[in-house]
């Protein structure tokens, strides 16, 4: 089964990201400056997906259109072949995709991830793929943002997270500091007795 999305997809430090968000956002602006820094660009604007079932499981493969493969769209700029601009290696024929960043206009109003503990999901073509939810903003650096959402989903392949880390040197210090206070005989959770002079 394949299907196509209007997106961008680039291979991040190893990891097939995909770009979605609506027309307009900079999906493709994020792109070429991720391939400006070295990284690959697998499709742009239309991207062909296709369910692949292996001895690890099902996993989400993407490719561009014959038609337009390598190939981007540059607003106040036109038309881009990226091997002519950044070489061979600037480019991948297909990558499976490992991670979803979704662009929106930056709303004062949305609840966007701030601790990291749990990874939001998104489906496609029955494939379960984490998804990080990006804001975009006026002079903020997407490809930036894409870059440690790469390096983070990675990490979280091989261990514990940097805010599950945290959170349990959180938890550690508040458990000591309940642990002293109960060898005191002190409750915890009152205020602190002020000095008598």
């Amino acid at each position: 089964m394949e299907s196509r999305t209007h997106a961008a997809l680039v291979e991040v430090h190893g990891l097939g990201v995909l770009l979605v968000g609506p027309s307009g956002i900079g999906k493709s602006e994020c792109a070429l400056e991720l391939v400006a820094r070295g990284h690959r660009l697998v499709a742009d604007d239309v991207v062909c997906l296709r369910r692949e079932t292996g001895p690890g499981g099902d996993r989400l493969v993407g490719r561009a259109p014959d038609l337009i493969r390598h190939y981007m769209e540059i607003r106040g700029i036109g038309i881009l072949y990226v091997p002519e601009l950044f070489g061979e290696g600037a480019v991948r024929e297909e990558a499976t995709v490992d991670l979803v960043c979704r662009l929106e206009r930056w709303r004062e109003d949305a609840q966007y991830e701030r601790v990291g503990l749990e990874r939001a999901s998104e489906e496609w073509l029955g494939v379960a793929l984490p998804a990080l939810l990006l804001p975009v903003r006026p002079a903020g650096n997407m490809a930036t943002l894409v870059e440690v959402a790469a390096r983070d989903a990675g990490l979280r392949r091989t261990g514990p997270t940097a805010a599950s880390r945290l959170e349990d040197r959180f938890l550690r210090q508040v458990g000591s500091e309940a642990a002293a206070a109960d060898a005191a005989g002190r409750d915890p959770d009152a205020a602190p007795e002020e000095r008598r002079s």
